[in-house]
C-alpha cells in the first residue's frame, strides 16, 4: 500500500504493516484488547487522556507479565485547550524504613532482584487518577469498566504474553499465594487460553467505586501493608498513604525542525537528549541507514550518554539542576563528540555503575484526538511479574522497582527512605515547527532512550513512515557490547567488530508504539511494533 499525506513520506515496503489512520481519534497499544477499549472511549466522545487510562487499565489485566496496578507510571500530556505540555511522574518512593543498614541487617549486600525488599510504593493507580482529574472527561469508575470485565470474565492470552508468562514460571512458583493466582494449575496458560483473575477484578472494582484512595488509604492499602509485614518487608500503610504523584516540566532539545521532549530524573529520558545532541552536527544521511559508519557513531554517542546516566541518574532530589542542564547542553555535547572517533571505539572517562542488565518488562501506549490532545504513557512492573509476589488476597502483583537502588552509599541512587529509585521508564513526545506532532515510546529497559533515538532518526533522516520507523532493525548498546537485530548484515557486524565493538547476544530490542498528528491535514496516524501483539487503530 502506498500513500502520500503531506509531510509523511511513502516508503512502505511489502511485508510491513500499514500505518493506521483516523480523524476523530487514534490509539496505539501493545494489546488489541487495550486498543479496542481506548477506541471505544474515543468513539463515544472521550478524549485522548480518557482513552489512554481506559487502555492502561486493560493492559494491567491482559498483559500481567509486564504491567499492573502494583507498578509505576509516567506520562507526557499535551492539552490542546490550554496549549500546555506537562509530564506526570507517578513513580513511587521507597519505604520509610528502607536504609542500607536495614538491608545489611537482613543479610544483603545488594538489593534483591525480586521479593518484598524490592518493592517500592506503586504509583500507577494515582497516576490514572491524576490524569483523569487534570485532563480527562470521564471518571475513573467509567475508565476501569473494560479492565474489570476482562479480569472478571476472562481474556484470551496472546502469544507474546504466553511466552513471557512461561519465562517467569520459576519466580511465580516460589510463592504459594502468587502461584495460586497466576499459575492456577501449576502451569502458565497456553496462547488462546481464557484466563480469569477474580481477585484482581475485585480490587479494580474497589478502586473504581472508592477511587485511588482505596489503593493508598483504604482496604487495598491495608492488605498490601499487612502482607508486606508478614513477609518481613519494610512497606507500611503510612508509606502508601504518603504517596503523591508529581507534575513536572519536560526536558527538551531540538534536532532539525523537531523538538524532542523527555522527562527529567528519576527517568533516563536525558539519555536520548544527550545522544541526539552529540549527533546533531553529523551528516547521518550521508553515512546511510544502519551502515557500519552510522551504527558506530550512534552506539558511541549512546555509550557516552549511558555512562553519564550510570554516574548521575537518581531521584531528582539527588541530581542537582546544574548537573542535568549540563548533560543536555549543546556545549557539553560538542565536547563529548570530540571523544568519539570514526574508526575505533572510545574509552568513556566515566565508569559504569553496575546497572542490572535485561530487557525490562513494560507497556507503552499513545493516543490523540481530534481536538489536538496528545498523550504518551508508559507503565511497568519492571521485571516479568515484578517482585513475583501477590499482595495478600488482592490478586495484585507488586513491582520490583526498588531493585534498581544502589547499595553504594556514595552513589546518588543509593537506597534511602522515601526516595524514588532510578527509573528506566521514559515516555517521549516531539513537536514539529512548534506544534505537537508525535507521541512515541520504545519499551524494554535500557532500550527505551536508544529506541527513541533510532526511531526519531529513522523518521527525520531516512524519511521512513511511522510504521517503518518502528519496525526497522535496531541496534542496542550495552556496557558489555552491542546487539544487532536480524536484518542488520553480517558484513556490518564484522566491520563494527573491527572497530572495537563487541557483538553480544541475548538482549531484546523492545517494542514500539506511536501516534502522529499530520502537520498539514491533521489526520491522525498510528503504528504498533510488529515485534509485539499490539494494534494501532483510529476512528
Amino acid at each position: 500500500m502506498k500513500y502520500s499525506l503531506p509531510g509523511v513520506p511513502s516508503t512502505l515496503s511489502r511485508g510491513t504493516r500499514s500505518v493506521a489512520m483516523g480523524r476523530l481519534g487514534m490509539i496505539a497499544t501493545s494489546q488489541p484488547l487495550a486498543s479496542a477499549a481506548g477506541l471505544d472511549v474515543l468513539s463515544h466522545g472521550g478524549n485522548a487522556i480518557d482513552a489512554a487510562v481506559a487502555a492502561a487499565g486493560v493492559l494491567a489485566v491482559v498483559e500481567p507479565t509486564m504491567t499492573g496496578i502494583g507498578g509505576d507510571l509516567f506520562a507526557i500530556v499535551h492539552n490542546a485547550a490550554t496549549g500546555l505540555t506537562r509530564g506526570l511522574n507517578a513513580s513511587g518512593r521507597s519505604p520509610s524504613r528502607a536504609t542500607l543498614d536495614q538491608l545489611q541487617a537482613q543479610g544483603h549486600t545488594s538489593l534483591p532482584e525480586h521479593g518484598i525488599l524490592a518493592v517500592t510504593v506503586p504509583g500507577a493507580v494515582d497516576g490514572w487518577s491524576q490524569l483523569l482529574n487534570e485532563h480527562g472527561t470521564i471518571s475513573l469508575e467509567q475508565a476501569l469498566v473494560p479492565a474489570i470485565n476482562h479480569a472478571r470474565n476472562g481474556f484470551p492470552v496472546s502469544e507474546v504474553v504466553a511466552r513471557q508468562w512461561e519465562n517467569e514460571v520459576q519466580k511465580l512458583a516460589e510463592d504459594p499465594t502468587t502461584a495460586a493466582v497466576w499459575l492456577p494449575q501449576g502451569l502458565p496458560p497456553e496462547p488462546g487460553t481464557i484466563f480469569r483473575c477474580p481477585a484482581l477484578a475485585t480490587s479494580l472494582e474497589i478502586i473504581a467505586t472508592d477511587g485511588s484512595n482505596a489503593f493508598y488509604r483504604g482496604k487495598i492499602a491495608e492488605e498490601i501493608a499487612r502482607d508486606a509485614y508478614r513477609r518481613g518487608g519494610w512497606l507500611s500503610s503510612s508509606d502508601l498513604a504518603d504517596h503523591q504523584s508529581e507534575w513536572v516540566e519536560p526536558i527538551r532539545t531540538t534536532y532539525k525542525d523537531v523538538e524532542l521532549l523527555e522527562l527529567p530524573p528519576n527517568t533516563q529520558g536525558f539519555v536520548a537528549l544527550e545522544a541526539l545532541n552529540i549527533l546533531r552536527n553529523d551528516d547521518l544521511i550521508k553515512l546511510g541507514h544502519n551502515s557500519p559508519d552510522y551504527l558506530h557513531l550512534v552506539m558511541e554517542a549512546l555509550a557516552v550518554a549511558f555512562a553519564d546516566r550510570d554516574a548521575h541518574l537518581a531521584d531528582s532530589a539527588f541530581v542537582p539542576d546544574e548537573t542535568l542542564q549540563q548533560l543536555i547542553s549543546l556545549d557539553y555535547s560538542r565536547a563529548r563528540r570530540d571523544d568519539i572517533g570514526h574508526k575505533h571505539t572510545a574509552k568513556s572517562p566515566l565508569a559504569h555503575f553496575n546497572f542490572p542488565r535485561g530487557t525490562g518488562d513494560t507497556v507503552y501506549l499513545a493516543a490523540a484526538d481530534a481536538e489536538g490532545n496528545l498523550i504518551s504513557l508508559i507503565q511497568s512492573l519492571y521485571a516479568g511479574f515484578g517482585a513475583g509476589i501477590v499482595a495478600g488476597d488482592t490478586g495484585i502483583i507488586l513491582h520490583n522497582r526498588g531493585s534498581l537502588f544502589s547499595a553504594d552509599p556514595s552513589h546518588p541512587n543509593h537506597l534511602a527512605p522515601h526516595k524514588r529509585p532510578l527509573h528506566t521508564l521514559a515516555p517521549a513526545m516531539a513537536f514539529r515547527q512548534g506544534r505537537p506532532w508525535l507521541a512515541f515510546g520504545v519499551m524494554g529497559g535500557d532500550m527505551q532512550p536508544q529506541g527513541h533515538l533510532q526511531v526519531l532518526l529513522n523518521l527525520l533522516c531516512f524519511k521512513m513512515n511511522l510504521q517503518e520507523a518502528g519496525d526497522s532493525p535496531r541496534a542496542r548498546y550495552d556496557p558489555q557490547g552491542i546487539a544487532l537485530e536480524a536484518g542488520i548484515t553480517q558484513t556490518t557486524a564484522a566491520t563494527l567488530e573491527s572497530r572495537g565493538h563487541r557483538i553480544v547476544e541475548g538482549l531484546g530490542f523492545g517494542g514500539f508504539q506511536a501516534v502522529m498528528i499530520d502537520p498539514e491535514s491533521r489526520v491522525l496516524l498510528g503504528a504498533s511494533d510488529s515485534r509485539k501483539d499490539g494494534l494501532a487503530i483510529g476512528c
